[in-house]
Parts: C-alpha cells; structure tokens; sequence
C-alpha cells in the first residue's frame, strides 16, 4: 500500500506543540456527560466507551462527587500508526453537591460504555404539602401571667 499524505509532516510537528509527547501518548481532553432532573432525584450519564469497568470508581466525600476512570492504551508496538486520534489515560471528573442530597443512597452502573450515576435527593429536600390550620381547627394556647 502506497500512502501520500503532503500534510504528514505538518500533523506531526503540530501534535509535538499541542502535546508533550508526539504519537498517540495523550491524556484524555473531557468526559462528556449529561445531567437531569426527574422526579426526586437527578440522573448523570457519562460517556466512558472502551474504558475497563473495574477501573471506573465513583467516590463521594465532603460534597463532592468525583468520577474516575482509566482507558489503556494498545500495547502493540509493531503498528505503523496511519490515525490515531483515542485517547487514553486516566479520566476524572468532579461535581459539588448540594446540601438537598442523599449523598448514601446515590448508585451507579456501567453498561456499553456509558456510566450512570443516580443522585436522590434527601427526604428534608423533596418538595412537600405544607398543611394549613384554618381558623376553627385551630386550639388555644393557655397563657399565665404571673401578677406583681
């Protein structure tokens, strides 16, 4: 197979500013990931595909939710590389939580490349009915006033 690429040389020189390294020894740029809201409690989904699942982890402390993962890099070092534009290395992602979180009961899983991550809210944070007392339900308060 004949290649030509004209640019080849420009690619490498720019990929050695833009990187510390030249080749495919680059860290990953993001985790792209999505958040809403449904019902009491809000939904995150990640996209981590061909990541290893045994090395997402997914930690809270103090308020904030930390993602991590890591993507290894092929170990064949016999490939003439003609484009190798994945990334691999370790991700993380960090969140702060709000006070209305239930931060124990917050769950995740893993499935085809995409992480989700279920954040409850507290009980103390659900909205609610506030009962109102109306004027004939309501009782008395005695009160003594102590005579000089």
């Amino acid at each position: 197979m004949l290649r030509f690429d004209p640019f080849s040389d420009l690619d490498v020189l720019t990929r050695g500013l833009l990187t510390s390294q030249t080749g495919s020894n680059r860290a990953p740029r993001f985790m792209p990931m999505d958040l809403c809201k449904l019902d009491d409690h809000y939904v995150l989904t990640a996209d981590l595909p061909g990541v290893d699942p045994g090395s997402v982890d997914v930690d809270v402390d103090n308020g904030t939710l930390t993602i991590s993962a890591h993507r290894t890099a092929r170990s064949d070092d016999s490939v003439q590389w003609l484009t190798n534009e994945r990334f691999f290395g370790s991700y993380r992602r960090q969140l702060s939580l709000g006070e209305g979180i239930d931060s124990a009961a917050i769950s995740a899983t893993y499935e085809n490349g995409v992480l989700t991550v279920t954040i409850p809210m507290a009980e103390r944070a659900k909205p609610r009915k506030i009962d109102i007392a109306h004027g004939g339900d309501q009782k008395s308060i005695p009160t003594t006033v102590d005579a000089e």
